[in-house]
């Protein structure tokens, strides 16, 4: 037989709890935690009936509070074994530690009671808390970069290409601005989860109703004193079996959103990692490559790239489950979203606090930047030059053709020859520009190409930025070590 240790590593585990999960997110989606929790909600819909009038006493209510966390889960596994149920394997475990409590565990509640306000709507509420937090810090790491850099200018792209200068905190801003709608997307998103309650088998309450002898005001009591026991301020009204599968759809996009911002920001930075403008934070004892010594690949960044795709496509599940619920329900939601549901959060989780590993290590090399914006500056200030020309006394058709003819030489130099961009020097050969040579060091200031780039990050950081992270001001200053 294996000894114990190696049985660990002769079946698959999930790299994302293996490998990539904080243990917080991991134990969110535990067998603990999930069996816990619906005990707890056994212990709530027990209390909240007793309240009401139903032959509950005190000596259950504590019996089962006692042995809450007392899971032997063996038991259940075997019980589930035998009874294809793992609802009531699990009711059956509790009344095995609770034979007093045993007879009104589970009264007339249905399997959903259980299952959908736990792995649904509990869970998600705590981890969408925490996802807010993590957001939270990543855009505070990211507004002091864009903050710090807002003066700073570098090449813009469009295509890949060169464009008008930016500045570095400009181009940071950009990742802040899809950051800051996913935080109100998650915000809104937890504000809108409700409690699933106390509903019965098809959400009629029958069951409820039956045993409050018809008396329909103690039921409502219960569906809201039992929300109330849980953390929440509403129920949902209406449901079948379960609760609408649209939620899982709306709390799953905003997190499908969430990735498809982070892959764009990392793949930038990659982008940029391989101009040698911008890399992110790498160990003393890091290695890039297995072959290449010298490499300084954007490890964290390609990390977050990959598991953010996964994020993204799995707004699949939640939305063809969606679609496929017959009537009050079926069961063909449950395999499904055992599956994608926690791989969701898990997912979001490990790209978040990747995330805030990176951001609060980026290093800019102002240099490299520079040297990049010298090379291709001469053939942007063109249009400058012309116009100076022009006030100058000169024709402004002359110039613009001296100008053309210099350009496309110097630009077969670059492509031609592999050589320095040479057009301001030949720019400064040429007598027809006599009149404006003392002006071209002022035309040619990178700081006079950036345009409104500072101004829009001041006031994107002061109006848009900060107000929103003001609720998480005082668990701001917690970093991120990543283990792996």
């Amino acid at each position: 037989a294996a000894a114990p240790g190696r049985c660990l590593f002769m079946k698959y585990r999930s790299p994302l709890v293996s490998r990539y999960a904080s243990k917080e997110m991991a134990y969110n989606f535990s067998d603990r935690k999930k069996f816990t929790t619906w005990r707890k909600l056994w212990i709530y819909l027990a209390k909240a009936e007793k309240a009401l009038g139903l032959l509950i006493t005190d000596a259950q209510i504590l019996e089962m509070e006692t042995h809450a966390e007392e899971i032997d889960f063996a038991m259940a596994a075997e019980e589930e074994r035998k009874l294809r149920h793992d609802v009531m394997a699990h009711v059956h475990t509790y009344a095995h530690c609770c034979p007093t409590a045993a007879p009104i565990i589970h009264l007339g509640a249905t399997s959903c009671y259980v299952g959908d306000n736990t792995c649904s709507v509990i869970i998600p509420v705590n981890s969408l808390c925490s996802f807010l937090l993590q957001l939270a810090r990543v855009i505070d790491r990211l507004a002091n970069f864009a903050d710090k850099y807002a003066h700073l200018p570098t090449l813009g792209f469009t295509h890949y290409q060169p464009a008008q200068l930016t500045t570095v905190g400009k181009r940071a801003c950009l990742w802040l601005q899809d950051l800051v709608m996913d935080m109100r997307n998650l915000q809104r998103a937890r504000d809108d989860l409700r409690f699933r309650g106390v509903k019965g088998t098809t959400g009629t309450q029958a069951s409820f109703l039956q045993l409050f002898q018809g008396d329909y005001n103690k039921v409502e009591e219960l569906d809201r004193m039992v929300t109330e026991m849980a953390g929440f301020k509403k129920a949902y009204l209406v449901t079948g079996q379960t609760y609408s599968r649209k939620v899982d759809v709306d709390c799953l996009s905003n997190l499908a959103s969430l990735g498809a911002t982070v892959h764009k920001i990392c793949t930038d930075i990659r982008l940029l990692a391989n101009l040698k403008e911008i890399e992110e934070p790498f160990e003393k004892e890091q290695i890039g490559s297995s072959a290449m010594p010298y490499k300084r690949n954007p490890m964290r960044s390609e990390r977050c790239c990959s598991l953010a795709r996964h994020l993204v496509v799995l707004i699949a599940d939640p939305l063809q489950t969606a679609s496929v619920q017959w009537l009050e329900r079926s069961l063909d939601d449950s395999a499904n979203r055992r599956i994608s549901l926690p791989e969701s959060f898990l997912t979001a989780d490990i790209i978040l606090s990747t995330l805030q590993n990176i951001t609060e290590g980026l290093v800019v090399y102002p240099k490299v930047i520079e040297r990049h914006i010298r090379h291709e500056l001469p053939f942007m200030a063109t249009e400058n030059i012309i116009m100076a020309m022009v006030k100058a006394g000169g024709n402004r058709q002359d110039c613009h053709e001296k100008i053309r003819v210099l350009s496309q030489e110097a630009a077969a130099v670059v492509k031609q020859e592999g050589g320095d961009n040479n057009l301001l020097a030949r720019v400064q050969r040429d007598p027809y520009f006599a009149p404006i040579l003392e002006q071209l060091d002022a035309l040619l200031d990178p700081k006079t190409f950036i345009g409104c780039a500072p101004q829009q990050v001041a006031r994107f950081l002061s109006e848009e930025v900060r107000p929103l992270l003001e609720p998480y001001k005082a668990k701001m200053d917690v970093k991120i070590e990543l283990e792996l």
